[in-house]
């Protein structure tokens, strides 16, 4: 969750967020919606949330969700069309033309991953937080994290990304060369693999970046 101004904006609703969601907000206090790419375990939890506004006594107004061109197909199916009618409302994400999102700058770049990923970079009050989604090596990195103040990234593996997966996934040895490469003043690792060590990850990360560093965990807030 990323807020700025009041307004709040769900980030990768993937497996299991929406109980931990509704332990702080409401599901109608929602303003938007970022998704990145269509693999569940960064938006499976639409669909619960989108139930929840809807079949509210007082249905929410229609929740505004950006996600690349066809991401969100198979987690909207999971109803009959007239169970979500009117919940929500769909933009597709491209890169190359920056979307107003309350407060927010959005701009979008296209990172490599199995499906279609969107990186993310939001701007408000004169503070970036760059997200990678899920992505393998890429130039646009750099550019998606210019001078960021928090770089959210991918971090799957502590240092070496099996062959298979190298063009589709990163390290936290990875995501520390991006942050020193660009700047960015926090970086914080996510997408662990479940086996993957945290203590492992940071030193890999530590390798490459000597910023400010961390390991995403349930409940963590930063204020920018």
């Amino acid at each position: 969750m990323v807020e700025a101004e009041g307004f709040r904006v769900l980030v990768d609703p993937g497996y299991a967020t929406l109980p931990r969601l509704l332990g702080h907000i409401r599901a109608d206090e929602v303003d938007a919606v970022l998704v990145t790419h269509g693999h569940p375990d960064h938006c499976a939890d639409l669909n619960p949330l989108l139930r929840a506004r809807a079949l509210a006594d007082v249905p929410a107004p229609a929740l505004p969700v950006y996600a690349p061109p066809g991401a969100l197909d198979a987690v909207l199916a999971l109803d009959k069309p007239r169970m979500l009618a009117g919940s929500f409302v769909t933009r597709d994400l491209a890169p190359g033309v920056p979307y107003e999102v309350g407060p927010f700058r959005l701009d979008v770049f296209d990172l490599p991953h199995h499906v279609s990923n969107a990186g993310l970079r939001l701007s408000a009050g004169g503070r970036v937080i760059a997200y990678t989604g899920d992505t393998g090596p890429s130039p646009e990195l750099v550019a998606l994290a210019e001078g960021a103040d928090l770089l959210v990234a991918e971090a799957t593996y502590p240092e070496r990304v099996p062959e298979e997966d190298a063009p589709y996934l990163s390290s936290a040895l990875d995501a520390g060369h991006t942050a020193a490469s660009a700047g960015v003043a926090r970086l914080l690792l996510t997408h662990l693999w479940p086996d993957t060590s945290a203590a492992l990850a940071l030193l890999a990360a530590a390798k490459s970046y000597d910023g400010t560093l961390a390991v995403a965990s349930e409940g963590v807030t930063l204020d920018l």
